[in-house]
């Protein structure tokens, strides 16, 4: 398999994946501003939407959406422990952490890394971030991971999204639980592993 990945951007929770997994991978780097990968081609001849993540399989056929290539590693790999068994009651309230992170988290993020987009509006974004943000606490309070005893797949994915906050220039002290869930996550050795192999540690 082979990951294409931006520094920082949401394919870093497949890179941990993959890494958790011990599924053999290879990784490249895309440039988001120029469309390159980091041998020169075009990114968009491998995923015609120009966003990363893009999982390029075994037999060339290209799987896109982190939500479902965090699914797909787990699924390779289920002895990893990184989702629960497919069609299980679990496996479904494990998707719908998935899908809170892409729609309430993930794209609220967005305008705060828009070019040209102003001071007040940035302000404005980081505040529509504050219910979803405090809602996840809430729920993190008392735990170590978000969709059970263990590290799933839904981690690798909130651990990547929270960490826009620092680089998009916000805290968050006003969640301390996720202050310590995010020391805490960032300490598992995959994780510093996927971080160091993408410039990020």
């Amino acid at each position: 398999m082979k990951l294409y990945f931006s520094p920082g951007a949401c394919s870093l929770a497949p890179h941990i994946a993959l890494i958790i997994a011990g599924i053999p991978f290879s990784a490249e780097r895309v440039s988001l501003k120029t469309k390159l990968t980091a041998s020169g081609s075009d990114f968009r001849d491998i995923n015609d939407k120009g966003s990363v993540p893009a999982l390029q399989l075994d037999n060339g056929k290209v799987l896109t959406e982190a939500a479902v290539l965090l699914q797909y590693i787990a699924d390779q790999a289920p002895a990893a422990g990184l989702a629960p068994a497919a069609g299980s009651v679990e496996r479904y309230e494990l998707m719908v952490w998935l899908n809170y992170i892409a729609t309430e988290l993930h794209k609220r993020f967005t305008p705060l890394f828009t070019p040209g987009c102003t001071e007040e509006g940035r302000s404005a974004a980081w505040a529509a971030l504050a219910r979803p943000l405090g809602y996840i606490a809430g729920k993190l309070d008392g735990r170590d991971f978000l969709a059970g005893a263990s590290f799933s797949i839904a981690d690798a994915y909130l651990f990547t999204v929270l960490n826009w906050a620092m680089f998009a220039k916000f805290s968050l002290d006003d969640w301390p639980v996720l202050q310590a869930y995010q020391a805490r996550v960032g300490a598992i050795p995959a994780v510093q592993e996927a971080m160091r192999a993408e410039g990020l540690a």
